[in-house]
């Protein structure tokens, strides 16, 4: 990134009639000053500048050009920067936002010891420079995102996976429990993020979970027996009668067309409804 931003100085330098440039982009809420040409002291070095601050926070926060040909007594902008700018001696300074899909990413400053009447003739050249690194940030934000989206989470080994199934069940028995809907509705959350963190370390469903509807007490009592847990302990966890999970045991069965409960169970992680 500072390499993108040093170009894009130097371009400001040589396309302006300015004979200081410098810039950064915001890190850690305040942009910093990585590249400085044409300047005569070492007073812009270490510039940290937060937005709603001095010429080019506000630049930031109004996402335009800012612009004082006598920057010493300008009523417009705060001074918190004086000791950089007036230590370099500069009068006149223009300030460039650099912007990314209307948030602000960095600023660039082309500035002079004497004062200069800033036009159009000057800022549109100067804006365009801005413009084309905030066009580059967004492709390399956009390779970001991708890069993120296409890298496997790392994989569980067989310790955290037999933890992150039983976390399911249990969270299932609780749930089976609870008359609070509110409530419920959290652990349903739970339960959709243990899904999808089991689905993120494996391959993916292979077969369409659509082609399914297991109901919510079919599910916790699969849940359960995906754990080992026999028809009584099913029961004892779940507060129904021993009979009574075996009708729910059997209409899942029925429905994920298996001959047995680990059938079942197989098959009900192959589709993604159980970690």
């Amino acid at each position: 990134m500072e390499q993108l931003v040093a170009d894009g100085v130097r371009e400001l330098a040589q396309r302006t009639r300015f004979p200081v440039a410098f810039g950064g982009l915001i890190d850690h809420g305040a942009v910093s000053v990585t590249t400085i040409i044409g300047n005569r002291t070492s007073s812009l070095h270490g510039l940290h500048v937060r937005p709603e601050r001095g010429l080019g926070g506000r630049a930031m926060i109004e996402l335009r050009p800012r612009m004082t040909n006598d920057y010493r007594t300008s009523p417009h902008i705060t001074h918190d920067y004086d000791v950089f700018v007036l230590g370099e001696g500069l009068r006149t300074l223009l300030a460039l936002p650099i912007v990314v899909d209307g948030r602000p990413r960095g600023v660039l400053y082309a500035g002079a010891w004497e004062e200069s009447q800033i036009g159009g003739v000057t800022t549109a050249p100067a804006m365009g420079v801005a413009q084309r690194i905030g066009a580059e940030l967004r492709v390399r934000d956009e390779v970001d995102r991708r890069v993120k989206a296409s890298t496997p989470a790392p994989a569980l080994d067989a310790t955290q996976r037999e933890d992150l199934r039983e976390s399911f069940a249990e969270l299932r028995s609780i749930a089976a429990a609870l008359t609070d809907d509110a409530l419920r509705g959290r652990i349903e959350s739970v339960e959709r993020r243990l899904l999808g963190l089991a689905g993120a370390e494996s391959a993916p469903p292979t077969e369409p979970v659509q082609t399914v509807r297991l109901s919510p007490r079919e599910m916790d009592v699969l849940a359960c027996a995906a754990m080992g847990a026999t028809n009584n302990e099913i029961a004892s966890d779940l507060g129904l009668r021993e009979g009574t999970v075996k009708a729910y045991l059997g209409t899942a069965m029925s429905k994920l067309d298996a001959s047995t409960r680990h059938a079942a169970v197989a098959r009900a992680r192959r589709m993604g409804l159980l970690p």
